[in-house]
């Protein structure tokens, strides 16, 4: 039951807890040191983590290898994507290209939503790398995603001569042991599979680039095994789970990052709407799907009644041929199932989960999820990405049991979902699921865990820090600069100007960008634009973040007006105050270590009463020059343009 009252000038102080689902975060003491603590060991781990990255870039960079020319092929190769580059697939791959024609290794991150092109710029890659002679290895998370990129990059890579092969539990021994065999002596270019990859019988002639999906999905030991080959072979990661911007800004720096935000042309959203499973409703869909000759995922996430679900489906649908495929499945069965759909042999595949990884079937075009409310927020968006990837209208319905309530997070999560079927709502939906069900598996266990210590926000803020920290070989510095401005103004949003309290933190979050005079500017017309000319108090507290901005860079931790015609200036104990910006001041006393009083000037021998505003006139007139602020209130408000103050006339 404490309040603590933070001024609306710090707003950057106030964050929304993001990071533990619905779990309540851990409260700490008023005034204790426990947060501090727990701050400082999550700053530690960002630090070290930050090192390591920047480590084995210095490493990279020391160890040479020699460049991947463009080769005339490659255009041929280029000419055969069927499709026209998005905008983002033309700078990724341009990204890439200049990684790949230098001397020194890549290692680049991948990042887009589901179904925007990640395979084909990672084609491009391999096959620069692979008509060298060197050779490629992409390691997937699953077998049945590495049996489809087998089938992907085989389709395009082999009218060039080059050999792709996979690696999975599907081939027999014997196979296995060929395939083996001829990658060891280099008959294979490009090897697809699993973390069977990494296992010490699998030799490569002449490795030159890895390709990896998925990387969070991987194990410790994996992940070790692959730092170590990151120091002198090209890696290329992808990674469908979208990175939010905020995070993208503190990870750039300790990583190259590429993203596709943008969907291939002619892809339309997928129609995702909420409805009680009803047979009716079930028949209907699978119709509509089979008259236009498409195919239907149904997925039922329970192996115990897979082949009741699929006996029902039978009925509803007679003519069309319905497979299953489940994880309990001997490795033959899985195979038979998935292949015989993948090939357009049957056209609805009932199933569990096993399809949420990267099949890619432009024929089918709608999905069933049985008892949605069981699944996370992710995993819906990841299985709503295997409908939708031609040019026709896919449709997934989130299906319900009508006697079991669904819990309060399963309602936000269906909501999240529906709400977000736009195309590239991975972005939102990677913030979304942060926020309901915590960081989840974006950066791993360990940065799940430093994320719902501190929250989202704080998380970034610290991340950015120990990478400027680690680039600098420095301890981390401090997160904030702090400035508090004291001088007896009404500076505040009014309820009467803008009532919605969310809405206001908001508003005073782009007040807080105010860094310069432009900015303010801008900043200031844009909110007369939505709201209205700007009240007094609403001005003041826009020139109050200029302020804070402007003292900020000249060492001052507060300022605070005391009386009449003193200001009193906190500063660092061990740098003085100084500056052109005091020359306006009448009088500068250092009365002690970190301590300086400031004398407003007054006509001599006349007493005059200073107000906050003429203050806060004078301190920007000063720091700044009246033409370089006073102007731009004119355009906030007709009313009551804030003025320097003119103590001469006084």
């Amino acid at each position: 039951d404490v309040r603590l009252l933070v001024p609306a000038s710090k707003i950057h102080l106030v964050q929304k807890y993001v990071g533990s689902g619905d779990a309540r975060p851990r409260l700490d003491k008023l005034g204790g040191k426990s947060f501090a603590r727990r701050k400082e060991a999550v700053a530690q781990s960002l630090f070290d983590m930050a090192a390591d990255l920047l480590d084995l870039q210095a490493a990279r960079a020391a160890s040479e290898r020699p460049p991947y020319p463009s080769d005339p092929l490659e255009t041929e190769f280029l000419d055969q994507f069927p499709f026209s580059d998005t905008p983002d697939q033309t700078r990724a791959w341009t990204e890439i290209r200049g990684d790949l024609e230098g001397r020194q290794p890549m290692d680049r991150l991948l990042c887009g939503d589901v179904g925007f092109g990640k395979t084909e710029v990672a084609m491009r890659a391999a096959f620069r790398v692979a008509i060298t002679g060197r050779q490629v290895a992409v390691l997937v998370p699953t077998t049945i995603l590495a049996e489809q990129h087998c089938v992907t990059f085989s389709g395009r890579f082999e009218s060039h001569g080059l050999v792709v092969d996979v690696l999975s539990r599907f081939r027999s021994p014997k196979e296995r042991r060929a395939v083996l065999e001829a990658t060891a002596v280099g008959r294979v270019d490009v090897l697809v599979g699993t973390h069977r990859l990494l296992s010490e019988d699998v030799r490569f002639r002449d490795l030159g680039l890895i390709i990896i999906d998925e990387e969070q999905r991987f194990g410790v030991r994996h992940k070790e095994h692959l730092k170590e080959l990151r120091r002198d072979v090209d890696v290329l990661t992808l990674s469908a789970t979208p990175i939010p911007r905020t995070l993208h800004a503190a990870l750039v720096g300790i990583r190259n990052i590429s993203t596709l935000d943008e969907a291939p042309p002619g892809r339309q959203e997928v129609d995702t709407r909420m409805t009680f499973k009803d047979p009716l409703i079930v028949k209907q869909a699978l119709h509509r799907e089979l008259q236009r000759n498409g195919q239907v995922f149904y997925v039922h996430n329970r192996v115990e009644t897979i082949e009741r679900a699929a006996a029902q489906i039978r009925e509803l649908a007679p003519d069309a041929k319905v497979v299953v495929g489940h994880g309990q499945m001997t490795e033959l069965q899985v195979e038979k199932a998935l292949r015989t759909f993948l090939r357009g042999e049957a056209d609805i595949l009932v199933c569990t989960t096993i399809i949420e990884n990267g099949l890619d079937i432009p024929r089918a075009n709608t999905m069933l999820i049985e008892r949605s409310d069981r699944f996370g927020l992710a995993e819906l968006h990841q299985l709503r990405g295997r409908v939708g990837r031609s040019s026709a209208r896919a449709h997934c319905l989130l299906m319900l049991d009508r006697a079991t309530p669904i819990s309060p997070a399963a309602k936000k999560r269906l909501k999240a979902i529906e709400e977000f079927s736009s195309l590239g709502a991975g972005f939102a939906i990677a913030m979304k699921d942060l926020e309901i069900r915590g960081a989840g598996n974006m950066l791993g266990p360990e940065q799940s865990g430093h994320i719902a210590a501190v929250g989202y926000e704080m998380y970034c803020r610290l991340l950015d820090a120990a990478a400027t920290s680690a680039r600098e070989d420095a301890p981390p510095p401090p997160v904030v600069r702090e400035v508090d401005v004291d001088l007896g103004l009404q500076a505040f949003i009014p309820d009467n100007f803008l009532a919605d309290s969310k809405a206001r933190l908001e508003l005073l979050r782009e007040m807080d960008g105010a860094h310069d005079p432009a900015t303010a500017e801008t900043i200031g017309k844009s909110i007369a634009d939505r709201f209205g000319a700007l009240p007094e108090p609403v001005q003041n507290l826009l020139l109050v973040f200029l302020l804070k901005h402007q003292l900020v860079d000249h060492g001052v931790r507060g300022v605070q007006f005391v009386e009449r015609e003193r200001l009193v200036v906190r500063h660092a104990e061990t740098e003085p105050l100084g500056g052109a910006w005091l020359d306006r001041f009448a009088a500068v006393r250092p009365v002690e270590p970190g301590k300086t009083h400031l004398l407003l000037p007054a006509p001599r021998g006349r007493r005059v009463v200073f107000t906050g505003r003429d203050i806060l006139g004078l301190l920007l007139d000063s720091l700044l020059g009246a033409a370089g602020w006073s102007m731009i209130t004119e355009s906030w408000s007709n009313t009551h343009p804030v003025k320097p103050a003119d103590h001469s006339a006084r």
